[in-house]
């Protein structure tokens, strides 16, 4: 196992998100799903267990929020990295209303609060939480409507003055808001869904990101675990798992989108790779400064995702997967209309 490791700690590759200095390993690790969204909260043990075997596997970016859980998501990075505090990077998130559990909320969505005053609190309590005297990168997790994005980063400009946070974020925001808010004070990265099943992030984001020197962080970069092959039209979710409220894991959508999964399974057989490695080294592909987070809560899938980081495509492997992907419409929306109006702003 000794060997495995060091073999990990060799082929992971680290990234510059943008032009802001903050370095990172080529593939990070959601950790939302270790307590928060796919299922019921997994054993707190094993996922220690999962986090020090990640960093052991050269992993040192790590994805949480305060409202993954809530909150005790943030608590499980904190004990899980405290020991090797100085080998990671830790990003976390505002701008929820955390005193209203996102899980009862209908209708409307969830609360949104990125008032100044709202973020210095959340920042000291994600810093107890994570066992910490400083966030590294720190998101707004949605554009609120009601705070103008210039306050917004001043606030964060005030956190970063006092030595609290490193780095600024923004999660899902809008063109316009980016461009606001960079000029106010320097965004690291734009955490974005991107992934061969989404890939919006082509028409103008990408480009504005690296006209601006700015690092995307791409969430959910399996599709949720579709991109992987291991879900089909058949299966079915606990009732837990936010997979069931989404429109584009129907079984209709689901059944339309076999054919994407169809042709990253004939890619993967043609590399002698698997289907999420292909997945993966696609994205790692398009940019060098685009840093995937996939999340897992089984080492055998950390260990598969980790391998795309050595799975090298060539231009003419990306030419026909981009040419064969093109031909096939991913079918479904990715979130219900209440959640996908957060996004864009």
């Amino acid at each position: 196992m000794t060997g495995e490791w060091d073999c990990a700690r060799k082929v992971m590759k680290k990234r510059q998100l943008g032009k802001s200095g903050l370095e990172v390993s080529a593939l990070g690790l959601g950790c939302m799903g270790m307590s928060f969204s796919y299922g019921p909260p997994k054993d707190k043990s094993d996922m220690i267990s999962l986090l020090r075997s990640a960093v052991d596997r050269g992993i040192t970016f790590f994805d949480t929020a305060e409202v993954y859980g809530p909150f005790t998501n943030e608590e499980l990075l904190g004990e899980a990295l405290a020991p090797v505090r100085d080998r990671v990077v830790i990003a976390t998130k505002f701008g929820f209303d955390t005193r209203v559990d996102p899980r009862s909320v209908t209708g409307s969505g969830p609360v949104l609060n990125s008032r100044p005053e709202h973020i210095k609190e959340v920042a000291e309590a994600s810093l107890r939480r994570l066992r910490t005297d400083v966030i590294d990168l720190f998101y707004q997790h949605r554009v609120d409507p009601d705070v103008p994005i210039e306050d917004v980063a001043e606030a964060v400009k005030d956190l970063i003055r006092e030595g609290k946070v490193r780095y600024f974020g923004l999660s899902e925001a809008g063109i316009k808001t980016i461009e606001r808010a960079h000029a106010v004070l320097p965004v690291a990265a734009v955490q974005n869904e991107y992934s061969l099943w989404f890939r919006r992030p082509e028409e103008g984001l990408l480009q504005t990101l690296e006209r601006l020197g700015i690092g995307l962080v791409s969430y959910s970069p399996l599709g949720r675990g579709f991109l992987t092959g291991t879900i089909s039209p058949t299966t079915t979710f606990d009732e837990n798992d936010f997979r069931r409220s989404l429109p584009r894991f129907t079984a209709e959508a689901m059944k339309a989108n076999q054919a994407l999964i169809f042709l990253i399974q004939k890619i993967s057989a043609q590399k002698k790779s698997t289907p999420a490695r292909i997945a993966l080294a696609w994205l790692l592909a398009q940019k060098p400064w685009i840093v995937p987070i996939p999340g897992t809560t089984k080492l055998t899938r950390l260990d598969e995702n980790i391998g795309a980081v050595s799975l090298e495509l060539s231009p003419e492997d990306l030419r026909e997967i981009n040419a064969a992907a093109a031909q096939i419409p991913v079918e479904g929306d990715r979130y219900p209309e209440t959640v996908e109006n957060m996004t864009g702003r």
